[in-house]
């Protein structure tokens, strides 16, 4: 039999990434002011089909990145050289102002919910491309005025022959997260013209530095004690192809060699050598790691927003794939099989669930930026960024694992897309801080302000008392589950300081409430606006409230603080082997 002849699986069609998606329309109407709502419709609807036509097609030409380290005579030169589709990408992002709309900010105290909800949309045929471009808000924030004159133009421009990308080089090799154990020193050295800060000559070496094409990084230099740790770290500007220094060789760069990854192929990740390189200070002296937190409290969105925007491709696929899929000897389409649609049911809740939660954290960081936010929203806006970042990154390619199963083999497929989807996405469970370390943020948060907690139950409060008055009985039995959860957790952020075990259960948890509580509020003006969806945006409500993670966690966190000191020895001896391991040692 010829391949042309026999069975032919019809193609699914191709659903466009915002008019057809089942929760960003009407989010973003709860959301947006009528009519900053109106022309965001007609934006992503032209991105959505230009994503379509002129970047998807674009995802076979996308490969790692090469160098090349000595020319014909010898000579050390480190060209590198990255693959056609991610240079073309990175130029359709700069187009499009990745970065620029939150900076223009035309939409006010929205700039962010309109620029994360393109880039969400944008994720999923980008390639993480959101890694050499999520560094120009620390040049906003801590860049000194020669800084954000020279630099910030071309951070922000739309064009991509003058656009400026920018690296991040924090990890070194004694400490990966644990930047107190940075060797690469900094040293004071004599101004010269052209200098945009104070000028320093580092030396060391960067093991995991990102966006390695940049025309400048941002990187961690010690300048303190080594006795002082984390306390003795500065952080600093590192020019590579701008200004006076053509190439990162000529500013005592040398590229090692680049990191073999298990996705993020487009971006090139390098191991770096820095001997005797020109830098300028970016913020306070010995402040770095200050001055990192406030980058992280905008870099972590953009990594949940990859985790949410890669997500949600992968359900597109799943959902577009069971209307053309038959089974039970062609009779019957997989969207028309109970079983089918209840796992695709499973993947569609935690993205709705996500997708209200990351939007609700970025109004916030909206209103924060503009001055808008009252000390209660603050408040919360840093209770919620590492937990959204902590909580995106564990579960979304939970999901988008579930999604590759319903296409059967052809999930399995690189052409599919998932495959790639899911090893992009899983950078997000390190890069900016695993889950562990997202979960020890959170609790460092409670502790340097404790009544963050108070502050948060009470709006959870407001928004289970709006509900009450306006939902009918179905859901009333989820909304005081949801009451008695929320009350809990004074008791669970109180014992996190010295119960190790309940750190990331408790990230967990009230991850889970924050998502039930944006759940709620969007069912509740669901109702009231009498949207189309209002039965649908109800029964996620309940649903995730008693039959997802709540209850799961709330067990968790009950045993780790009945039996902490048997469980850390039993943990133990589970994973290592206990009494037999110390035997054979």
């Amino acid at each position: 039999m010829r391949i042309e002849e026999g069975f032919q699986q019809p193609p699914y069609l191709i659903e466009h990434p915002y008019l057809q998606d089942p929760v960003l329309p009407s989010l973003l109407r709860r959301i947006l002011p009528h009519e900053i709502k109106k022309s965001v419709d007609s934006d992503l609807t032209r991105l959505g089909e230009v994503l379509i036509n002129d970047i998807r097609p674009l995802a076979p030409l996308v490969h790692p990145a090469t160098v090349t380290q000595y020319d014909e005579f010898g000579r050390r030169v480190d060209n590198l050289h990255t693959s056609e589709g991610w240079r073309r990408i990175e130029a359709f992002a700069i187009q499009e102002g990745y970065n620029a709309i939150a900076y223009e900010s035309d939409y006010r105290e929205y700039s962010r919910t309109v620029m994360f909800a393109r880039n969400m949309i944008m994720t999923g045929d980008c390639h993480a491309i959101m890694c050499p471009m999520g560094m120009t808000d620390v040049i906003h924030l801590f860049g000194t005025e020669a800084m954000k004159r020279e630099l910030l133009p071309h951070l922000l421009s739309r064009m991509p022959a003058t656009a400026y990308l920018s690296g991040q080089w924090m990890t070194e090799r004694p400490g990966g997260s644990d930047i107190s154990q940075t060797e690469t020193r900094a040293v004071p050295t004599e101004r010269a013209d052209g200098d945009l800060g104070d000028p320093y000559i580092l030396d060391g070496l960067k093991w995991f530095s990102s966006a390695a094409e940049g025309n400048m990084a941002v990187g961690l230099a010690r300048t303190g004690d080594v006795s002082q740790g984390s306390r003795g770290l500065s952080l600093f500007l590192i020019p590579l192809r701008m200004g006076r220094y053509p190439s990162p060789l000529s500013n005592g760069v040398f590229l090692h060699r680049l990191k073999n990854k298990v996705g993020t192929h487009g971006v090139p990740t390098a191991e770096l050598e820095l001997r005797g390189t020109r830098a300028w200070l970016l913020g306070p002296l010995n402040e770095g790691v200050r001055c990192i937190a406030r980058m992280l409290n905008i870099t972590r969105v953009h990594s949940t927003v990859h985790c949410v925007g890669s997500l949600q491709r992968c359900l597109s696929i799943a959902r577009a794939y069971s209307t053309v899929r038959a089974v039970e000897g062609g009779k019957t389409l997989l969207k028309d099989v109970p079983m089918h649609v209840a796992g695709l049911v499973e993947i569609t809740l935690l993205y709705k669930a996500l997708a209200n939660l990351t939007f609700g954290a970025i109004g916030l960081l909206g209103r924060s930026e503009c001055g808008l936010a009252s000390a209660e929203e603050e408040a919360r806006l840093r209770l919620l960024t590492p937990t959204i970042k902590g909580y995106a990154a564990h579960w979304a390619t939970a999901g988008m694992e579930q999604a590759m199963g319903a296409l059967g083999g052809l999930g399995y497929m690189e052409e599919a897309g998932i495959g790639r989807l899911i090893r992009d996405a899983m950078v997000e469970k390190i890069w900016e801080g695993t889950i562990s370390v997202c979960a020890l943020d959170l609790t460092r948060a409670v502790s340097k302000e404790p009544k963050a907690v108070t502050y948060y139950i009470e709006w959870g409060r407001s928004l289970i008392q709006a509900a009450q008055a306006r939902l009918h009985s179905p859901a009333l039995q989820a909304v005081e589950t949801l009451s008695a959860s929320l009350e809990r957790l004074p008791i669970y952020f109180g014992g996190s300081v010295t119960n190790a075990l309940l750190t990331t259960p408790l990230l967990n948890y009230f991850a889970a409430i924050s998502c039930a509580l944006y759940l709620l509020e969007h069912a509740t003006w669901s109702r009231n606006v009498k949207e189309a969806s209002s039965e649908v945006d109800l029964e996620a409500f309940r649903r995730w409230v008693e039959e997802g993670e709540i209850a799961h966690t709330h067990v968790q966190m009950t045993k780790a603080r009945e039996d902490y000191h048997r469980r850390i020895a039993l943990n133990s001896k589970i994973v290592y082997g206990g009494d037999v391991l110390a035997a054979k040692l």
